[in-house]
Formats: C-alpha cells, structure tokens, sequence
C-alpha cells in the first residue's frame, strides 16, 4: 500500500470513527471464494458497523499453506471487495501488527478455524462459533476436487 492509499484510508477510518462508527476487522487468504467466506463476513458485519477486511499477501500464503495462490493478491481483494457486507478490503502489510495500528479496529473477528493471533488491549475479540456444513466449504478441499 502506497503512501497515498494508506492517507486515504486513514482518513476514511478517521470520519467513521468520528460518527461513531464500531469499525470490525477480520481476515483471511480468500483464494477461491465459496459460501463459507460468505457467511463469514456477513456474520462478521453483524458486530459493527463499518467492515474492513485484510487480504492475506501471497508471500503468506506460500509460507504458511505451503502452496502457490490460485489468484493473486490482488485478484482475491477485489472479489472480496465486491461482496454486499465488505466496506474496505486491503492487502495485509508485510507485519500484521502494522496493519493493526492502521485500521485501529474496534472489534476483531475470527473465524471459527481461525486461530487469535492478534488481540490488542481494548480490542473486543470475537471468535465465530457458527459455519456452513463442517469441512465442506473449505478452500484446501475444493482445490483438491478440482485437481488444482
């Protein structure tokens, strides 16, 4: 994220903030998209009012999944960008700290296979219980259907 972009966020943030806006953030890889990321972000839209979700960066995809990304980085954080209960999705930043200190998020929102790996002080964690049909919306299980 450029210099102008990250300006441009952190002044959209600061206008939400200033109408009292709760500003929810959560994210993920979203490299095939299905209706378990859907019913996740709209279950995370539920706990605020302004929904800001973080892309995972390709970098991290290979690291911790070990595999190459079906779609870009950039690919993936536009279609999620275009689904009804996202307001901002960006490309996470090389530390995920970083980001936590531009988005300065009033609630984070996990999945229910999602692990907290961030819970700042004076943040509300919240940890999804609820998903669509265990294991059959999962991105890995998809790509090995589809021979990918």
């Amino acid at each position: 994220m450029d210099e102008r972009a990250r300006k441009t966020l952190s002044a959209r943030l600061k206008r939400a903030r200033a109408k009292g806006l709760r500003i929810v953030m959560t994210g993920g890889v979203f490299d095939i998209l299905h209706a378990g990321h859907v019913y996740t972000l709209n279950e995370a839209k539920k706990h605020g009012d302004l929904l800001v979700v973080v892309i995972a960066r390709d970098e991290q995809l290979r690291k911790r999944k070990s595999r190459e990304p079906v779609h870009s980085e950039e690919y993936r954080r536009m279609m999620v960008e275009f689904l009804k209960p996202v307001d901002i999705a960006l490309v996470g930043l090389d530390e995920p700290r970083k980001m936590l200190e531009l988005v300065k998020p009033d609630i984070i929102v996990y999945g229910y296979d999602q692990k907290p790996f961030l819970e700042p002080k004076g943040v509300k964690i919240v940890r999804l219980k609820k998903h669509i049909e265990e294991g059959k919306f999962k991105t890995n299980k998809i790509i090995k259907e589809l021979g990918i």
